[in-house]
Order: C-alpha cells, then structure tokens, then sequence
C-alpha cells in the first residue's frame, strides 16, 4: 500500500462518519435547513481564505518549481472556482453570498485552522500536504458518494454542488496532492511519518467536526464584549 493508502485506510470509520452525516447526507436529498447552509457558508469562506494563506505557506517552504506551480494554481482554483458551489447554496437560500462574508469563525472551523497552520509553520512539504488533504479529498468522496447512492439530475436543488465535487478537477487536485505526498513519505523519517499521519487524522476529524458545527449552528459559549464595559 502506499503512504496516502494506508491513510485512507487508518481514517475509514472518519469518512464512513462524513457521509453518514445529517448535512451531507441532507445535501443528497435536497433537504438541508437553510441556517445550517448560512452558518456553513460564513465558516466556509474564512476557512478558504486561510486555506490559501496555508497553500502560500507552502510555496515559501518549495524547493521544486512544480510544487510552486501546483500550490499557485490551487490558490487560483479556490479563488475563481471553489465560489460556485457556494453560490448553489447561497442560491437556495436566497441570500446573497457578500452577506455571508466576513463573520468570525466558529469554534470548529477556528481550531482546523489554527491545526492545519501550525503544521504548516512547524512541519516540512509534506506534513503540511498531509494537513490540507483531507479537505480536497473527503469532498471528492462526498461528490461521488452522493452522485452514485442519489443520482441526482439537473433539477435537483444541489446539483451545481455535488457535481462539482464529484467533477474530475477535484479529483485531480487530490490524485497530485496524494502523489506528491507519497513521494515525500518515501524519503521521510518514520518520525516525519508519524507527524503527517497525525496531522491527516486530526484533519479527517475536523472535517466530520465542521459539518457538526454548521448543522448544528455552533457559536462561542460566551459572545465577544459580553461583560464589556
């Protein structure tokens, strides 16, 4: 098996978890409560932003032109493409997508971020890929878990969204970062390994977690000038 194998592996019961899960499920039937897609969209978008912040992380730490064209070209795909299925969500709602910008991050989605830069800033080329794959990667699986248990067709109200995901784009996003993950595991210490191995699991499960959080409208126990004089 090959390292990103033996990940997908280790993290079954995580995936199995993410496609059982009311939203995502929700998502394939057409039935997701709109504040549970207001909330996912305002976590979402920050989330990105950062995630292109993360991506620029690693070009600082690249030493292959190819790695360099990658994470710019990945930088570019959520800025230009990874709006449309927002836009679908947004769409269903009816809100516009500027009124869901800007909000702080929710518990969950505020922890994912500062896990997957902390790998970033400690970690090397591949403890970083490690920490952003399983984004990419568990929503190629919802695209295509979704398309063959729903079948959906062009009226199906997240039809924009599932096909998305389930389009061959992403799925070649997450095929290069698997390759190039499996090339740095071949050369790495098993204590580097071990790093990138826990890095995708925590990954795995905040990704589980973030569709809780947005299903179930999490917000701060106490919120920010509470108390405040």
């Amino acid at each position: 098996m090959t390292f990103t194998e033996i990940l997908r592996d280790e993290n079954k019961e995580t995936f199995k978890k993410i496609f059982e899960h009311p939203f995502v499920d929700g998502i394939g039937r057409g039935e997701v409560p709109a504040e549970a897609i207001s909330n996912y969209i305002k976590a979402d978008y920050e989330y990105l932003n950062a995630f292109m912040k993360i991506y620029g992380i690693a070009v600082s730490k690249s030493t292959e032109r190819s790695d360099i064209q990658f994470f710019n070209e990945q930088i570019n795909f959520i800025l230009n493409s990874e709006i449309h299925p927002h836009h679908n969500f947004c769409e269903q709602i009816g809100v516009g997508y500027d009124e869901l910008q800007g909000y702080p991050l929710p518990p969950t989605a505020d922890h994912y971020v500062k896990h997957m830069m902390h790998h970033a800033q400690t970690g090397g080329l591949g403890e970083i890929l490690a920490a952003l794959l399983p984004c990419p990667w568990t929503y190629l699986e919802i695209g295509k878990e979704l398309t063959a248990k729903y079948k959906p067709e062009q009226d199906h109200a997240f039809y924009p969204w599932i096909s998305f995901y389930a389009d061959d784009e992403v799925g070649e996003t997450t095929r290069k970062m698997r390759k190039r993950l499996d090339e740095l595991a071949a050369d790495a210490s098993q204590a580097e390994k071990n790093r990138m191995k826990e890095a995708f699991r925590k990954s795995c499960q905040l990704e589980l977690n973030f569709w809780e959080m947005a299903y179930t409208c999490e917000e701060w126990p106490v919120k920010e000038g509470v108390g405040v004089q």
